[in-house]
């Protein structure tokens, strides 16, 4: 069992939510992103997702291509995020980390060579938001063999066979994209996300997490009510964004936002 897999494992023992935070690597400067990623920790994540910088990060709103823009900016790439994750696994050996991005930098890179340098890094999961279904067997055996779990996102729009074919080849979690359009939109409705996550559920035993649209702690206690994690990332990118000169402060910010997020998640098994 993967550490991934291990950690959501206990989650769902234990019968709490699972809080995935993301940010990009390298916003708003390289140097910083292992101490923001050691500050959600302190917060109460229990997944990191990661975000790989790219030019062309079509999925994302403007908050998330700003901040891949910053990064960029300092020259940020792929081998330089998974070096971050190894510093970070000097200190904290025990929670996933998950890198989020495009298939370009992977192939510019080479499938087998990306896996195994991320295996080594310590990262645990991959979610390559444009890596379609049908392209799976041309790229998950790679990745399962250095014993990387393989995430997917699935939207309102996603048929039910759909569903299925992306269940057989995931692990880890599923990303459930409760709205439709980019991220950082803003409309969340909680009642349509629990009749989708129950159409899922009849296709797969993962966990589903549940992110765009949760902003803090009423809409992840809304949205945790239904799912079996929340992912929040445009809310936590416009913080960097907001305190970028002033960068000594950001870890506290993100550190203090996690915790009302955790609470609020925490509040519901009470």
């Amino acid at each position: 069992m993967s550490r991934l897999q291990s950690t959501l494992s206990g989650l769902r023992t234990a019968r709490r939510k699972a809080l995935v935070p993301y940010i990009t690597a390298g916003d708003p400067q390289p140097d910083l992103t292992v101490e923001l990623m050691h500050a959600l920790v302190r917060g109460g994540a229990d997944v990191i997702e990661l975000g790989i910088p790219f030019s062309d990060p079509m999925a994302d709103g403007p908050t998330i291509q700003l901040a891949c823009e910053r990064a960029l900016r300092h020259g940020t790439g792929l081998m330089d995020v998974l070096g971050m994750v190894a510093r970070f696994r000097e200190q904290n050996t025990t929670t996933p980390v998950v890198l989020m991005g495009y298939l370009n930098p992977v192939e510019i890179c080479g499938l087998d060579r990306f896996a195994e340098r991320a295996a080594d890094a310590g990262v645990d999961g991959v979610l390559i938001v444009d890596l379609a279904v049908e392209e799976a067997p041309d790229y998950l055996p790679a990745l399962r063999a250095r014993g990387l779990d393989c995430i997917f996102l699935l939207a309102p729009t996603t048929t039910d066979a759909r569903v299925e074919a992306i269940a057989r080849e995931a692990s880890g979690y599923l990303y459930y994209v409760s709205l439709k359009g980019v991220t950082g939109a803003a409309t969340l409705d909680v009642a349509d996300v629990e009749r989708r996550l129950a159409a899922i559920r009849a296709h797969t035993d993962l966990p589903l997490a549940v992110g765009f649209g949760i902003r803090d702690a009423d809409s992840a206690r809304a949205v945790g009510r239904v799912a079996d994690g929340v992912v929040v990332g445009s809310a936590l990118v416009t913080e960097v964004e907001r305190l970028q000169d002033h960068p000594d402060e950001i870890a506290a910010r993100l550190e203090s936002r996690l915790r009302e997020l955790r609470e609020a998640l925490d509040s519901l098994t009470e």
